[in-house]
């Protein structure tokens, strides 16, 4: 039971998707095209030839000869001679037959050749359906009415097509991608001058010189003299002599 209601159910769905409309149609114009078709041409040409042999000649020839044989053919060579006489007979009256005017015949000769005509290989039609004008090419005149193949709401299908025209497919659209350009980089060339290297010079710390003179004088408890002192780097002094 189950499986007859979802058979019934499909054969409903499909019967409503295969809904047909008739469109009316605007205009038909033939779409014409050279055809090329072979065809058999005979002509007469005028041939000249011998003339036909009918025989005659060698048949006279043969009898005359035959008679002349016999004739001159005597006892039991005259069969012989018979013979010969009318075999050469026949041979010189083919000749004098063959011999006359040249005759004119008349030859066929055929060939084939191919012809273009102009035929109508299609129909370019435009009908009307919904308020809206199609094209298409058809194989046949369709007349004043194109039978439509009509796809129910909601199917992301292109417009109705004809039934029996040549469906137009729209190429894809092509996208192009804008070319990135990347920059090459940048090469540094060096000269081969090569500089003379620098060696720095060594550091020696200052030598230090101090000169110090001066004269100094001083007293002592008890009695005793004075003393000077000089020094150089130091001191050398003299003291009281008690």
């Amino acid at each position: 039971m189950k499986n007859i209601v979802v058979f019934t159910t499909l054969a409903i769905t499909a019967t409503v998707g295969l809904t047909q409309e008739m469109g009316r149609v605007l205009s038909s114009t033939p779409v014409i095209q050279q055809v090329g078709v072979p065809r058999q041409v005979c002509s007469t040409e005028q041939v000249v030839g011998p003339p036909p042999s009918t025989g005659a000649g060698a048949t006279v020839g043969a009898i005359a000869g035959g008679v002349l044989g016999n004739t001159v053919g005597h006892g039991g060579g005259r069969a012989v001679a018979t013979v010969i006489g009318a075999l050469g007979g026949a041979i010189v009256g083919n000749r004098i037959e063959s011999g006359g005017a040249p005759q004119v015949q008349q030859v066929q000769q055929c060939g084939t050749q191919t012809f273009y005509e102009n035929r109508t290989v299609a129909y370019q039609v435009i009908y009307e359906y919904a308020g809206k004008q199609y094209s298409v090419q058809m194989p046949q005149d369709p007349g004043p009415f194109v039978k439509l193949q009509i796809t129910p709401v909601g199917s992301s299908t292109p417009p109705p097509p004809a039934a029996g025209q040549y469906r137009q497919i729209a190429p894809a659209p092509q996208v192009y991608v804008e070319p990135t350009y990347v920059e090459s980089p940048q090469v540094v060339y060096t000269s081969g001058y090569y500089a003379r290297p620098y060696y720095a010079q060594p550091y020696y710390a200052p030598i230090g010189l101090s000169l110090n003179f001066g004269f100094g004088r001083g007293y002592g408890g008890g009695r005793g003299y004075y003393g000077g002192g000089y020094g150089y780097g130091g001191g050398h002094g003299g003291g009281g002599h008690r």
